[in-house]
C-alpha cells in the first residue's frame, strides 16, 4: 500500500514507519518537526527508495490537499499530535491547534482528494462501484479520552469519555470529528485508543525516559504524589502491530482499544526500572538508583488508573501483544544506555538546528 503516515517523525510514528518499510509498503511520512519530531529518529529509512518526507503542519490545508494529489494514499495513519498533558496545562492552546484543528484540516483534504477521485471518472454515467476506493483514514488516539477508572473494571470501545485534561479533552474532541466525517459524509475512518506506550525513540521528557536518564546523571528520579497512579504499558513495536492490522483488516467505522495488558503502579515501574540499571550501568557507590526517588506534588486531574480492554481486537482481528513485558522493558533499558547520541542531542537542544 501507499501510506501517509503524519508524525512520522516522532515517537511511535517513527517506529511505526519502520514496520511499513520493513513490510514493504511506500510511506510519505508528513511532520512539522516540532520539539517532539526528530528526523534523526528515522536516520535508517530517511534514504530508502520507499519513503518519502515532507516537512509541513497538518494544519496547512493548501499543503494537505497537496501532498494528497501527489502522493495518492491508499491510506492515512494519523499520529501526528499534542501529547504530553504535562504541557497541555502550560500551554492548552497549542493542543487545540493541533489535535482538533490539525485533525478537521487533515480530515477535510483527505474527503476533497476522494471527492475529485469520484468526480474525476466523467465518463457518463458515473457508476460509482467503479470509482476509486476513498483512502482509509485510521486516527490514533489515546484511552486517556475515557477519563479514569477505579481499582477495578477497563475501558472498553463504548466506554463514554471523560476527559480531565486539556490533553485528553482535545484528543477526545479529534475523535468524534472522526467519526462525524464517517457518520456525516461516508469517510472510510476508524479509530484506535490505545494505552500508555514506551520503548526506544521516546521523547525524554516522558516517564520511562525521565527515570532512565535521571537516575544515570545522579538526579533526583521524580514521582508524582506516592507512586499509586496505574497504567497499562504498551510495548511500542507491539502498538505500531496493532495499527498496520487495523488498516489492513480493520471494519470501517470501528473503534479498537490496543493495551499491553501489563498495568503496574508508577511506583512499582520505577522501582522496576531502577532495578534493571543497577545491573546494566551499577551505581559507583553499588547504592540502588531507588535511593535516588523523590516525591513531588501531584499534577493536576491526574487521573488515577487507566486499563483497556483490548479483547475486540484480538477476536476480531488476531492481535495481541507478542513480547513479554519484562523483556521489552530490559530491551528499552539498554537502548537509552546505547544510544546516548540521539538523546544526549534532545537534552542539549542541537537536534533542532540539523
Amino acid at each position: 500500500m501507499k501510506l501517509l503516515v503524519t508524525g512520522g517523525a516522532g515517537f511511535i510514528g517513527s517506529n511505526l514507519v519502520r514496520l511499513l518499510i520493513d513490510r514493504g509498503h511506500e510511506v510519505l511520512t508528513i511532520d512539522k518537526l516540532t520539539y517532539a519530531g526528530n528526523l534523526s529518529s528515522l536516520d535508517d529509512v530517511m534514504d530508502h527508495p520507499s519513503h518519502h518526507f515532507l516537512q509541513a503542519d497538518i494544519c496547512d490545508a493548501p499543503r494537505m490537499q497537496s501532498a494528497f494529489a501527489a502522493f495518492r494514499p491508499d491510506a492515512v495513519m494519523h499520529l501526528a499530535a499534542e501529547s504530553h498533558v504535562d504541557r497541555s496545562i502550560d500551554a492548552p492552546g497549542d493542543f487545540i491547534q493541533t489535535n482538533i484543528l490539525g485533525t478537521y484540516t487533515l480530515l477535510e483534504a483527505a474527503r476533497k482528494h476522494w471527492a475529485s477521485g469520484r468526480h474525476a471518472l466523467v465518463s457518463p454515467p458515473v457508476n460509482p462501484e467503479s470509482c476509486p476506493p476513498p483512502p482509509r483514514f485510521l486516527h490514533v488516539s489515546t484511552d486517556e479520552v475515557y477519563g479514569s477508572l477505579g481499582p477495578v473494571g477497563s475501558f472498553t470501545e463504548t466506554s463514554p469519555y471523560a476527559p480531565h485534561s486539556p490533553y485528553s479533552a482535545s484528543k477526545a474532541s479529534s475523535d468524534h470529528l472522526v467519526r462525524a466525517w464517517h457518520d456525516t459524509y461516508g469517510l472510510p475512518t476508524i479509530v484506535t485508543n490505545c494505552s500508555n506506550n514506551y520503548g526506544p525513540w521516546q521523547f525524554p521528557e516522558k516517564l520511562i525516559p525521565v527515570v532512565i536518564l535521571n537516575a544515570i546523571a545522579d538526579k533526583p528520579i521524580p514521582v508524582y504524589g506516592a507512586g499509586e497512579n496505574i497504567r497499562d504499558w504498551l510495548f511500542v513495536e507491539d502498538h505500531a502491530r496493532a495499527l498496520l492490522t487495523v488498516v489492513e483488516h480493520g471494519d470501517i467505522g470501528a473503534t479498537y482499544n490496543i493495551g499491553g495488558n501489563n498495568e503496574l503502579r508508577n511506583i512499582d515501574l520505577v522501582r522496576l526500572i531502577c532495578s534493571l540499571l543497577d545491573r546494566f550501568r551499577p551505581r559507583e557507590d553499588r547504592r540502588s538508583y531507588e535511593a535516588q526517588i523523590t516525591f513531588v506534588t501531584d499534577r493536576p486531574g491526574h487521573d488515577l488508573r487507566y486499563a483497556v480492554d483490548a479483547s475486540k481486537i484480538k477476536e476480531e482481528l488476531g492481535w495481541e501483544p507478542n513480547l513479554k513485558p519484562i523483556d521489552t522493558m530490559e530491551k528499552t533499558v539498554r537502548w537509552y544506555l546505547e544510544n546516548e547520541t540521539w538523546w544526549s542531542a534532545i537534552l542539549d537542544g542541537s537536534y533542532r538546528m540539523t
